[in-house]
């Protein structure tokens, strides 16, 4: 019996390691030692065997959105490897400009400190860029604070590439995000892949993000998955309410699938430009999806874009009867 508890102790202190290297370990967990000292003590058999430094916990941002702040264990990570992922191809500039909001986040937190402003990686294979285009620079400093001159561009055709060039680009530490942005569910892009990502970001200080297109959730060292997809926008709100026949902010409906407070929910967030933030439009219920939500949705203005017509009805005119069974029954003979 006490073979068998010393075994499982040990078991559970090389989980614990296992979690403080790829940042899953929660902060309580993260004390310093007896001694004082900061550091983490493993034991065997009763012994001191062999003592490593106590990581402390990565910085975090908030994003603006409180419960989505809370569901994420804080706020957006900034040194830390992010997954974003979309479900199809043709949310491809989706998901990629909520990627882009979240590194403005990242981005606007570090210049607050006194920290000069980084450009931005973008790395891409040459398919994804082939089916989905570039990003257009004027709507990416419009919408998300970067400017043309701090917007970089790598086109790669091989995934091992790009893989090297995003694990340089994250470890040298001068941009203040890093974009590897491809499609599907590749074998290259396994465990040991993405951890290296991570423990380059975590090093550097910074953020980088991996977008996926046409993707399926599988394991990866991210400590935050996203899964975003098209939401509904909302009229445009001005002093006197909000204008019919309008668009307002950009929406986003996101399902957070991975975190390190291991909350799953679904969050309908948008994009505030001026601000550099999110905003949550409407909480969601218990028990209801964001789907059902954005379907039952009815039009503020069902109103009419188009004044009838003056000069002639504006409906069809009524079919004759019988017309349509008289030819069946001759095409039938």
């Amino acid at each position: 019996m006490a073979r068998f508890a010393m075994a499982r102790e040990k078991i559970f202190a090389l989980r614990r390691e296992i979690a403080r290297i790829e940042g899953n370990l929660p902060e309580r967990l993260a004390a310093p030692g007896e001694d004082g000292s900061g550091e983490t003590v493993l034991r065997r058999y009763g012994r001191m065997t062999h003592t490593v430094p106590c990581a402390s916990e990565a910085g975090t941002v908030g994003t603006g959105a409180s419960r989505f702040d809370v569901a994420l264990g804080g706020g957006l990570l900034q040194a830390a490897l992010t997954e974003v992922i979309g479900r199809e191809t043709r949310d491809g500039g989706l998901v990629s400009g909520f990627a882009l909001a979240l590194a403005a986040i990242a981005s606007r937190n570090n210049q607050r400190d006194g920290q000069p402003g980084r450009p931005v990686l973008w790395i891409s294979l040459a398919d994804m860029l082939a089916e989905a285009g570039f990003p257009y620079a004027p709507g990416v400093e419009q919408f998300f604070g970067v400017a043309p001159e701090k917007l970089f561009m790598a086109r790669v055709k091989r995934l091992n590439d790009a893989l090297w060039a995003a694990e340089e680009a994250a470890g040298l530490g001068g941009f203040s995000a890093v974009f590897l942005e491809l499609r599907g569910n590749p074998a290259r892009l396994d465990l040991t892949a993405t951890r290296r990502l991570h423990h380059r970001a975590r090093e550097s200080g910074r953020p980088v993000f991996l977008i996926r297109h046409s993707a399926e959730p599988e394991p990866t060292a991210a400590p935050t998955r996203l899964l975003v997809s098209p939401g509904s926008s909302s009229l445009r709100q001005t002093v006197a309410g909000p204008l019919p026949r309008t668009i307002g902010l950009p929406a986003f409906t996101v399902t957070l699938t991975k975190s390190r407070t291991g909350r799953n929910e679904d969050f309908v967030l948008e994009w505030n430009p001026h601000d550099l933030v999110f905003q949550e439009r409407r909480p969601v219920r218990d028990g209801q999806s964001v789907r059902e939500i954005s379907r039952r949705r009815e039009p503020q203005d069902p109103g009419g874009l188009v004044p009838a017509s003056f000069v002639r009805s504006d409906s069809a005119a009524p079919a004759r009867s019988g017309v349509a069974s008289a030819q069946g029954k001759r095409r039938a003979s």
